[in-house]
């Protein structure tokens, strides 16, 4: 599996990168539809904002979840991204992961739920080395004693699927209250909590979450251009617009 540490300059062209990171695993089993073992191409990224911006699943509803008031008052970008889930608020604080897995090498990856046991299992045994009570909790959601420390969602195409989630190790929950509505749908552990009671923090240095990761994922630094065409396509196209963002 392909290693990308990698953090773009602007909250789109990282939402981006993530789906062309996925597009380009499908085009390339397209081109290499005959030779199986050139096909394969499976990556982990690791990436960060270094500015604060709100990003929607596919379906959420920005009048149901974001404060909207307070994010233009403040210039928060409200964006959204390709895959499902809930909103959530990125910046400095929250490292985000991005697996692109191949279907036909993993057939646990069968269907949406098959796909979430398999990789939070993988990340509860990866993580328990230095947190023994991390525990996967609601549908896709890992928590330490109870709190949220970590949100997925998943993109799926023919013969890949896109996993992606955030790791809190310093956010500021302060400002998640100031962005983000109480959820319309909650996990039933939640039970009613407000973000700042129901978020926690894995106080490490992102270097150790990275590392530890990757050794389970069997990840190694390699060469590895990323498609920065495809990605500015995507920005200009998608991610920039209103009518992506705002479901206009």
């Amino acid at each position: 599996m392909k290693l990308l540490n990698l953090s773009l300059k602007t909250p789109e062209e990282n939402l981006a990168l993530d789906e062309a990171l996925l597009l380009l695993a499908e085009m390339n089993c397209s081109e290499h539809h005959h030779e199986a073992s050139s096909c394969t191409l499976e990556i982990l990224r690791f990436w960060e904002s270094d500015s604060h911006f709100v990003v929607l699943g596919a379906g959420g509803k920005v009048e149901e979840e974001v404060r909207l008031d307070n994010a233009r008052r403040d210039s928060i970008p409200v964006l959204r991204r390709d895959s499902g889930g809930g909103t959530v608020l990125q910046g400095p604080g929250c490292l985000n992961y991005t697996l692109v897995l191949d279907l036909r090498d993993r057939p646990e990856c069968a269907d949406i739920i098959g796909t979430n046991r398999y990789v939070l299992d993988r990340l509860c045994r990866a993580l328990a080395v230095q947190w023994p009570s991390i525990s996967w909790c609601g549908t896709s959601d890992l928590t330490l004693e109870g709190r949220k420390v970590s949100g997925t969602a998943q993109r799926r195409k023919k013969r890949h699927v896109l996993f992606h989630g955030t790791l809190l190790y310093g956010f500021d929950f302060t400002l998640v209250e100031q962005y983000l509505r109480h959820p319309p749908k909650e996990p039933a552990y939640r039970q009613k909590r407000s973000h700042s009671d129901f978020l926690t923090n894995l106080n490490v240095q992102p270097s150790v979450l990275r590392s530890l990761i990757a050794v389970a994922w069997n990840a190694d630094e390699e060469d590895f251009v990323y498609p920065a065409d495809l990605v500015a396509e995507l920005v200009a196209k998608k991610y920039s617009q209103p009518s992506w963002n705002f479901k206009f």
